[in-house]
């Protein structure tokens, strides 16, 4: 059977049409990187002012947001709340084995790019600098070490985190049950 037109995602730029009026609020809330009044959240979901600013203060409650007061009041999404969620939800869905091998494995990970590039960070590494002085890596193949390396550090520190939460509630089980 032929997809109809309606059938696939909406398009990007209009990406929470189909949805009410909290989810679009929220899916708007999901794309700023910046402070915003209530009134320019109402405007790209077209709804009401005093609708937007309802669910707003409603997920400044929650802490999905950062209400920032002032004329007018602002709000931004709360990275720290989506990491929190993050980490919560990798507890949830892991035993705490798996957590520590994950751990383990970008652990590895890591080391493996630290050795290769004699340094502690991607920061520290000067991507212009290996590719002078090596000749089978592209200042892409660099930059690419670098982001992976960059996101196996921010991947095992939420592990760790949620590692060290499956911990807490395994040690909590044992004591109170």
């Amino acid at each position: 059977m032929a997809n109809s037109p309606t059938d696939g995602p909406p398009p990007f730029e209009d990406a929470f049409s189909g949805d009410d009026v909290e989810q679009q609020i929220y899916g708007t809330i999901l794309q700023i990187r910046e402070p915003v009044a209530a009134s320019a959240i109402a405007n790209r979901t077209d709804c009401d002012p005093k609708t937007a600013r309802k669910y707003l203060q409603w997920f400044a409650d929650l802490g999905i947001v950062t209400q920032h007061d002032g004329h007018p009041t602002t709000y931004e999404r709360n990275d720290a709340y989506f990491e929190w969620r993050r980490i919560n939800q990798l507890a949830a869905r892991h035993s705490l084995e798996e957590l520590q091998q994950r751990v383990r494995t970008l652990t590895t990970t890591i080391n493996s790019y630290e050795d290769e590039y004699a340094a502690a960070t991607p920061a520290d590494v000067d991507a212009l600098a290996v590719v002078e002085t090596t000749v089978d890596q592209s200042i892409d193949d660099v930059y690419n070490d670098l982001a992976d390396w960059m996101t196996a550090r921010e991947e095992r520190t939420r592990y760790e985190r949620a590692r060290q939460q499956r911990a807490g509630t395994a040690d909590h089980e044992q004591v109170s049950g």
